[in-house]
């Protein structure tokens, strides 16, 4: 058997996705693996499909063709491993639950439902709302919460399900600068202890400093690869329909 670094944290093969009643694919012939331990960040315009694939990762959509594993095994039968931080918008803020709550949702894959926490249940929930800064906040509302708060939350909810591939959906949106570098920090502590983590985001600039690889997808997978070989003035043209005026060279933050 290969030793647990040598199975890809993340393979597709061939996945291709259609919404019901669309004329045109979602996701078209997408094909890429990911190890324990890298950071990938996966960019591409708005309607690039990159929450969808996402959500076919962890199984919130359910796969049409192709195939998708997660350190060898079929994903919905592996999905104690694999944890998402969904878009803000679309978690219901007003729901009247508080922090500590929240992150004790985390847990519920191991606990099962309708069963109290044990010890180490208790532990790793203190733990997530420690890292991510937020222990004084775990008997408020979370609807009373700041939105870079509500994120950080959110991220603690996925740090206490202690999964191995972690799923992060437009993380940086409406937060402010130390909640992403805490984001960052903290990704890259998992990422030294063989956690593996696939973020999808906007923010171009930030790749050359924060990732070693990004995926650009729009439909299809457009470039994978270094950041510096992905983010080139003609991918992000070809994905977002604009040019760039001048030599390649001088845009300097596609380079790092």
């Amino acid at each position: 058997m290969p030793r647990e670094e040598e199975v890809p944290a993340l393979a597709i093969e061939q996945l291709n996705f259609r919404y019901p009643g669309t004329a045109a694919d979602a996701l078209k012939k997408i094909s890429v693996t990911i190890m324990p331990g890298e950071r990938v960040a996966l960019v591409g315009p708005n309607g690039s499909g990159k929450s969808t694939l996402l959500k076919l990762i962890i199984g919130l959509e359910p796969l049409q063709s192709g195939s998708i594993s997660v350190y060898g095994h079929t994903s919905t039968s592996c999905r104690h491993r694999v944890a998402i931080v969904p878009q803000r918008s679309t978690v219901d803020w007003g729901f009247p639950v508080n922090v500590q709550q929240v992150v004790l949702m985390g847990r519920y894959v191991h606990i099962g439902w309708m069963k109290r926490p044990k010890k180490e249940d208790i532990e790793a929930v203190d733990k997530a709302m420690e890292m991510m800064n937020i222990t004084n906040l775990a008997k408020k509302q979370i609807g009373d919460l700041s939105g870079g708060q509500q994120q950080r939350v959110m991220i603690a909810r996925t740090l206490a399900h202690d999964a191995d591939l972690l799923l992060l959906d437009e993380p940086l949106n409406h937060v402010d600068i130390n909640t992403q570098e805490l984001i960052f920090h903290t990704l890259e502590k998992l990422s030294g202890e063989g956690k593996t983590a696939v973020m999808s985001t906007h923010d171009l600039g930030i790749l050359p400093v924060h990732f070693s690889r990004a995926l650009f997808l729009d439909a299809e997978i457009i470039a994978d690869g270094a950041v510096s070989e992905v983010l080139t003035a003609e991918n992000i043209a070809r994905a977002y329909g604009f040019e760039f005026h001048g030599k390649p060279e001088e845009h300097q933050w596609l380079n790092g």
